[in-house]
């Protein structure tokens, strides 16, 4: 069995479900993308520099550019992974949990009785790897409650699970 990430934040008793592993393919196909049209761009000095359109660009900084890029696109690769282990939801009689971060740890309860509609989205990329993305919208405007990386017939399940127990909720008051 998988080591279970838990934080001193999470609530006792609760088993948060994980999203999908595929959503780590998904954020580093995007990730690498970005990456890439960023270090093109990172290169152009480099490139000026040796073409001597700009011969008084010193060469340290013209390296330096595209090395920072290339640091933090590997950093952030070896990130995803961990990210996306630490995202999970659980299911409560009154409230739904969402867990996520690794180092700024974050849960939120989200009540059934705020839920006024529930999204659930499909990018091109999601949509290649069998994925969707639930987007909670509540009473309160402020409120940003997502879950990415669902496959996608639990998040047709969820959807549907969660806005009945809105329904209900609202009806009981």
């Amino acid at each position: 069995m998988p080591r279970q990430h838990r934080s001193a934040i999470d609530p006792g008793g609760v088993t948060f479900l994980r999203v999908s592993g595929k959503l780590t393919a998904a954020r580093m196909i995007e990730r690498g993308i970005i990456g890439i049209v960023l270090l093109a761009v990172a290169t152009i000095p480099l490139i000026l520099r040796q073409t001597g359109v700009w011969s008084g660009y010193p060469a340290w900084l013209a390296w330096s550019v595209p090395g920072v890029v290339l640091a933090s696109v590997i950093w952030e690769m070896i990130l995803i992974p961990r990210q996306v282990r630490a995202i999970g939801y659980a299911e409560r009689n009154e409230d739904l949990l969402i867990r996520g971060g690794i180092m700024f740890h974050r849960v939120m309860v989200v009540p059934y009785g705020r839920m006024q509609y529930v999204d659930v989205t499909m990018g091109p990329l999601e949509r290649m790897l069998g994925l969707s993305t639930i987007h909670l919208h509540t009473a309160s405007p402020g409120t940003n409650a997502m879950i990415n990386g669902l496959p996608a017939a639990e998040a047709a399940r969820l959807r549907e699970q969660l806005s009945a127990r809105g329904e209900a909720k609202l009806a009981g008051l």
